[in-house]
């Protein structure tokens, strides 16, 4: 009888410990088979992103890389994949470049990753959570997926590789997006080019437990291609060409002439947008975007990662996030507080290089 009771005390204390140390673990590590699985696991906080978070999943997807088949990575609870960073954190003036620094080094992992990473983008996915699904070699979106890079909106701009991809994508769509902080929702995510499968919720830990079964990527493919659902037509096809149109414009200015030219109830909503968003960040977030275009991924990052360090040190990303996140005032005074007064000297001001011991360094480089 004694017996007895001591294995199942002995038990309960080991299933308390699991759950305890689940609770405790921001980011879960399993394998299964041939795969690595990685769990954001903040389901409370929509899976956003931090320091710690991102500098444990940095060492085990280079061992994964090694040893592995592929990486998939999801979000715990049914809400969000991940909502993005840890802003509140990120606009401190030293936690903030310590935390972009270790964030970059591992979207530029995702981007040169030799093995399939397969993104479950389940939810909500916004600014670091596109960062940690849209450079991997496959984006599944569902029904419930919302994705967003909403920067403009709180001073900063686009990151975590928004300027490698966001100019990449079809007809001038990536700068629209980058700009407005436009939602795309469900197989939009697919039409847009950002994701690369639909898949159903409910289907995808049926899809999980058949992927981590597979030993090559062909087999990956093929699998992906059976759980696939065609798209239906894209929300912003009536005004394609709209956007096409006046997000090709060199400068904010001529974008919004071009908009107020095209008159339809799309170009009314989108110079709104527009008007709410901070005017330094729209014109850094052009140029970012147009730089972008011509730049390889780690070019991008070592860009963007001098953008954010300026940003924690100005004005308009701190009066921001204080203003939509912290105090909800929704009344945030930018300085500049107009597009006339963001002058070429001040966006230029962000660009440009970083004392060397503070320029962003790779993991992998060479010393």
């Amino acid at each position: 009888m004694f017996k007895i009771r001591f294995n199942l005390s002995k038990n309960m204390g080991t299933i308390l410990k699991r759950l305890m140390s689940s609770q405790e673990q921001e980011v879960l590590f399993e394998t299964v088979n041939n795969a690595g699985i990685i769990t954001l696991n903040r389901p409370k906080a929509l899976n956003s992103l931090n320091e710690n978070m991102v500098k444990m999943i940095l060492p085990q997807l280079q061992e994964w890389e090694r040893n592995k088949n592929l990486v998939i990575i999801k979000g715990a609870g049914d809400k969000a994949f991940c909502a993005g960073g840890d802003v509140k954190v990120a606009i401190d003036k030293v936690l903030g470049p310590n935390f972009f620094h270790a964030e970059y080094n591992v979207n530029y992992l995702i981007g040169k990753y030799k093995i399939p990473y397969i993104a479950f983008m389940d939810g909500i996915t916004m600014g670091g959570g596109i960062g940690v699904s849209v450079h991997g070699r496959y984006r599944i979106a569902t029904e419930k997926t919302v994705i967003a890079m909403p920067e403009t909106k709180i001073g900063l701009f686009p990151d975590v590789g928004g300027s490698y991809f966001l100019p990449r994508l079809q007809v001038n769509l990536g700068l629209y997006l980058g700009l407005t902080g436009d939602r795309l929702k469900a197989k939009d995510v697919v039409k847009s080019g950002i994701a690369t499968h639909f898949v159903p919720s409910r289907r995808l830990y049926e899809l999980e437990k058949l992927l981590s079964r597979c030993a090559s990527d062909l087999e990956i493919r093929n699998l992906l291609s059976k759980f696939n659902e065609p798209p239906e037509e894209f929300s912003l096809a009536p005004n394609i060409r709209h956007i096409n149109y006046c997000f090709a414009a060199s400068t904010i200015e001529e974008i919004i002439e071009r908009l107020e030219k095209v008159k339809n109830d799309w170009s009314v909503k989108t110079l709104k947008t527009l008007s709410g968003m901070c005017p330094g960040s729209l014109k850094i977030t052009l140029r970012a975007l147009q730089r972008g275009a011509q730049l390889e991924l780690a070019q991008c990052l070592r860009m963007e990662y001098r953008l954010a360090c300026r940003a924690t040190e100005n004005h308009d990303f701190p009066e921001g996030v204080r203003a939509l996140l912290i105090d909800k005032d929704n009344n945030p005074q930018w300085n500049p507080k107009t597009l006339e007064e963001v002058t070429d000297d001040y966006v230029e001001s962000y660009f440009k290089k970083l004392p060397e011991d503070r320029e962003l360094k790779f993991f992998d480089a060479k010393l």
